[in-house]
Formats: C-alpha cells, structure tokens, sequence
C-alpha cells in the first residue's frame, strides 16, 4: 500500500490522466445518446474532450484548464449540450485552483463559477412540472458540492502554508542554534586560551627567573641553586595540574578522573600566590582592606588572573631591582583591587601587547575578563615611574 502511495505522489500527472481518461470513456457513453442534428453530437464529444483534458492537466496549469472548465461550461448553455459526465471535472478544477495557492483572480473566478453553475443550468433546461420551490432546492442542492470542493481546496491550502510555516520556522530555529554553538564554542576557546596565557605566561615566567638565577649561583651558593630548583618544581607541578583542568574540559565523554584537576582559584589564594611570587625574588606589600566575603566565582577568579597577570609583567618588564604592592579592598557593592609597580617604567605599548614581539595577551585578556563581570579596568604608567593596574569589579553579573 505505501509503494502504491509513493507512486501515486511520484506521478500526479499519470494518475490525473488515468483518471481523466476513465472519465472521458463514462463521458462518451453519454456522447452516443445526444440526440443528433444541429452538430451537437460533435459539440457535445469536443465539450467532453476539453473537460477530460481539465482532469488531466489541473496540476500542471490550474489557472488555463480553470478557463478551459469555464468556455466548455459556457459552450454547453449555448449549444444546448445539456449537462454530462464529464461536467464533474468542473468540480475538480475548482477543488485544485483553491488547493494550490493559485492567484486571487482564479480562486475567485472558481467559486463564482461554482456558485452560479447550477443556477445556469436551472434556467438554462428547466424543468416546467416542477414548482418554483422545487426548483430553487434543486439548485441549492446543485451548487452544495461545488462550494464544498472550493471549501476543501482553501482548506488544505491553508494547511499547507501553515506547514510550510513550521519547516520554515524549525530550518529558521535550527540555524540559529547551530550559529549560538558556533558562538558559544568561540567563546568557550577564547576562555580558554585567557587562562592558558594566564598560567603559562605566569609560572613559565617564573620557572625562568628561577632557572638563570640557579645557574648563576650554582658553583658559588650550592644551597640557593638547590632552593631555586624546589620553586622551579614546584612551579611546574603547579602548572601542569592547571592546565590539565585547562585542557580536561576539551574532552568529549570522559569523566574527570579523581584528583586530575584543581579548582578555579579564588580571591583566597592571592596571598598564596603573592608569596610564591616573593619566593621567586619579587618584593611584593599585599594588603587587604575591608571585611572578607565570598564572592561571585566569575569575579573570585578574574580578580585571581588580573593580579597573577600584573605580577608576570612587573616580573617580566620591571628589572631586577622592581617592587610591586597589591590591595584588595572590599566594597558593599563590589571588589576592588590596585597592583602597582616601581620598575623602570617599561611603555604602555609593551604592556598593551604583553611583550616586545606584539604578540600577547596581557591586558587584553584582563580588559575581556573585566567586561566579562561588568567591570572596570583603567592601566597606564604611574607617575614617578612604573605602572599602575586599577580594576573595579561588581557583586552582580552584567546583563
């Protein structure tokens, strides 16, 4: 039954025709019985022609076989043919011009003709026994099929566009949620690669300074080349474990395994992170101001990144004598945090780019972390030599 199916809808057109030549033959029967004189043998056979040619080809063109239906309509009322068989293909033309969203013109030509058909033929073969309510019942029940064929058609047709309208809507819908995870996936590697930067750029900085400070002394104070390679281990042990929470959420079906990754840092471990830094030969004040609150992790951790990041840089551009101070200050509405430095004063283009070759992320990363929380951030040289980072970060998300 569903080959059957499929087959009718693969070949409208070959079953139109199927149909139109059943009806030519049932037509033509009625052909045979037309009283001859006058051509109306011959006009009735071409009247037949012309409606089984509408059954056939309504698919094709429904507005010229809707004309076609209307002049052999017209032709029978003047050649008194009388009404045959083949008259049902009317009724079929008006179906199909209401069911394909054809012009205006044609939907309305086709209720029109369906409405005043019988009223025509009433008037046009009248039946003399009948009384003049007999025979208004007669056309009312004449013109009742048609009107349902136009009903059905329109019908259908606005079914079909609200179909229509659905596939239009879920292909409409599906691309934007396939354009959101492009989005979202953007975002999701831009994050990553701020923390990345963050990590590498901090402990890789570190584990450095460590490095030629540990070849420096290495023959001269044993002791201190051996203390410089704990920090470098431990330095690295610590990077590693970051990076591989990093790169654990690149992972697609695989749960974290136990103890693989670190937590987010916060606001909490800025004193540990001051005293590594210090560890490492850095001279850094911290203080904090104000009662200590949990925060928003979205802002615990953009504050954690903005003073790791001010530090590297201080570290990085500041020279071998640079001190550092780092302040947190705790508002009722919000975080604030103040890094500055007595370095050399390396440009505010250095520092822009996050190193000479151009090709950093320094305070770029921290302005996106900043605008991420709905934060300020104001950077530049401070007066006196070196360079000051200022951020303001709020409790509540931006919008």
């Amino acid at each position: 039954m569903q080959r059957l199916y499929d087959f009718i809808r693969r070949h409208p057109t070959g079953v139109d025709t199927f149909w139109a030549v059943v009806l030519f033959g049932f037509a033509l029967l009625w052909v045979v019985e037309v009283p001859e004189g006058t051509g109306r043998t011959i006009a009735a056979a071409v009247i037949v022609t012309a409606l089984s040619l509408v059954v056939a080809m309504r698919r094709r063109m429904p507005e010229q076989m809707l004309v076609l239906a209307a002049l052999a309509g017209v032709a029978q009322l003047v050649l008194d043919v009388g009404v045959n068989p083949a008259d049902f293909a009317m009724m079929v033309i008006i179906y199909t011009v209401a069911a394909v969203g054809s012009p205006r013109w044609a939907s309305r030509l086709a209720l029109i003709g369906g409405l005043s058909a019988a009223s025509l033929a009433q008037i046009r073969w009248p039946e003399e026994a009948s009384a003049v309510s007999e025979r208004i019942f007669i056309t009312v029940v004449m013109s009742l099929p048609f009107v349902l064929a136009w009903v059905l058609g329109d019908s259908i047709r606005t079914r079909r566009a609200y179909f229509d309208q659905l596939e239009e809507r879920a292909t409409r819908l599906e691309k934007e949620r396939e354009a959101q995870a492009k989005v979202a996936v953007a975002a999701e590697r831009a994050r990553i690669a701020r923390e990345l930067h963050d990590v590498v750029a901090h402990n890789v900085s570190v584990m450095v300074v460590q490095a030629d400070g540990a070849a420096y002394v290495l023959d001269a104070a044993p002791d201190q080349a051996k203390q410089a390679l704990e920090t470098i281990s431990s330095t690295g042990r610590q990077a590693l474990a970051e990076m591989r929470r990093l790169l654990g959420v690149l992972r697609t079906g695989d749960g974290p395994e136990s103890g693989e990754y670190v937590p987010q840092p916060d606001v909490q471990q800025i004193e540990e992170l001051v005293e590594h830094v210090r560890r490492a030969g850095l001279t850094v004040d911290f203080k904090v101001e104000g009662t200590p609150r949990p925060l928003p992790s979205g802002v615990e951790l953009t504050a954690y990144r903005i003073v790791q990041e001010a530090l590297t840089n201080t570290r990085k551009h500041g020279g071998p004598d640079a001190g550092a101070s780092v302040r947190l200050v705790y508002f009722d509405d919000g975080l604030g945090l103040l890094v500055e430095d007595d370095g050399r004063g390396a440009s505010h283009e250095l520092y822009e780019d996050g190193g000479a070759d151009g090709r950093g992320h320094g305070l770029i990363g921290m302005r996106e972390r900043v605008g991420m929380v709905g934060g300020t951030l104001d950077a530049g040289p401070r007066p006196g030599g070196g360079f000051r980072i200022s951020a303001l970060l709020p409790l509540k998300p931006a919008h």
